[in-house]
């Protein structure tokens, strides 16, 4: 049996992550919003300083997240208020002479922080990893040993477990996968990645997040580099096993439900493939179109995602089966949560898709942002904390 850490989720739980505790995109007991607009739902709205696409991550009333400025020369850590929309930390973290190149879809802020009780843990690549306190906003320790030539600039996302922080660092250089204590910033574990890859630097980078399962009682890290799916000991690094998958640039999490792994299969020809962990075997292969940016999303027994050029899609989660396709429109970076029965898609255009959680489409509604959507908003309570491109807003329902 296969479970994602912390499966079932209420709405007071903090969001500590990229799509949340448990990195599957699932929203707990929380009641969203179907509906908003610019001026309807919308409880603040607070200007952002900066340019990054970092998601929030939410604990002790504050949402964290990072921004650069400077044409990537300086970086920043974000500490908002919940209750009141305040910007109450600005931190400059790190600054850089000559800040390395990002794509024109990407920034140099794009890795979504870890956050736990006082303290939050931001990280921007090769440029360096920092922890703050988040009452006063000091840096009580800064790390730039996790180096690597991201090629397209940074994108992997960390996870915290058990007094590590455990990140993917896959360059067209090196790849490998590390883990700092979080107490000192030190090394922990570092491990390469073993399977071989392909012969064009380019083709061996991704910028994908690790997931942490439960298999057979005992947690391992799920973690998707160039070409191979990876497991590991999360404390020690050691590696389980690998299953090769064909792809590179891999961006979207795995996704953990009845003992099974959903992967997409990276740039080049995005697939979603569906393995077993316990012996490293390909169940099934869906061999169309799938996102390769976009997480997908597992909801009892189906699998929701969407494509970058935004066509939503319904698999069974047990065999693959296509039940619906939908064209949505508009491209798709962020992304989709689920929440009571609703699958909620941000297009970067500011445009909130709402479909029902089912075997058969039904549209339920569409909301509509001035901004740009490129993070995956959090979520608190009852409310969505949404990063569009120039602003942060608290979307919840108003009495």
């Amino acid at each position: 049996m296969l479970t994602p850490l912390f499966c079932l989720l209420a709405a007071s739980v903090p969001w500590t992550q990229f799509r949340g505790p448990n990195g599957q995109g699932e929203t707990g007991n929380a009641s969203l919003p179907l509906t908003w607009s610019e001026n309807d739902n919308v409880v603040w709205k607070t200007p952002l300083p900066g340019k990054g696409w970092s998601s929030p991550v939410i604990c002790e009333n504050q949402a964290w997240m990072t921004a650069a400025t400077d044409d990537g020369r300086t970086l920043h850590a974000l500490g908002v208020a919940l209750d009141t929309g305040k910007l109450l930390h600005n931190v400059t973290v790190f600054q850089r002479k000559e800040p390395v190149f990002v794509h024109a879809k990407n920034s140099h802020a794009s890795p979504t922080p870890v956050i736990e009780p006082g303290r939050v843990y931001v990280n921007f690549g090769t440029a360096g990893t920092a922890c703050l306190d988040t009452k006063t906003g000091a840096v009580l320790w800064r790390s730039e040993e996790l180096q690597l030539e991201h090629a397209i600039g940074p994108g992997s996302s960390p996870l915290l477990y058990r007094g590590l922080f455990i990140v993917n660092c896959d360059g067209s250089n090196t790849q490998y996968v590390a883990a700092l204590d979080t107490r000192t910033g030190k090394l922990a574990w570092k491990t390469p990645r073993s399977g071989t890859l392909h012969d064009n630097p380019d083709c061996r980078k991704a910028n994908g997040t690790c997931a942490i399962a439960n298999v057979a009682g005992k947690d391992q890290l799920i973690s998707q580099g160039a070409d191979w799916v990876y497991a590991y000991e999360p404390l020690t690094g050691k590696e389980l096993w690998r299953c090769a998958v064909k792809g590179f640039s891999n961006v979207p999490v795995p996704v953990l439900g009845d003992g099974l792994i959903y992967v997409c299969t990276g740039f080049g020809r995005p697939h979603l493939w569906a393995i077993r962990p316990d012996n490293a075997t390909v169940v099934w292969k869906y061999e169309k179109p799938a996102p390769a940016i976009p997480s997908p999303v597992r909801v009892g027994g189906e699998v929701y995602f969407i494509t970058d050029s935004g066509v939503a899609i319904c698999l069974d989660a047990r065999t693959g089966e296509e039940r619906w396709r939908e064209v949505l429109r508009g491209a798709h970076a962020a992304s989709p949560l689920h929440n009571r029965g609703r699958i909620y898609f941000f297009s970067e255009t500011g445009k909130t898709t709402v479909v029902a959680a089912s075997p058969q489409f039904k549209l339920l509604e569409t909301n509509q942002l001035d901004g740009k959507i490129m993070a995956t908003p959090a979520v608190v309570d009852n409310a969505f904390i949404l990063r569009a491109d120039t602003a942060l807003y608290r979307i919840e329902q108003r009495r």
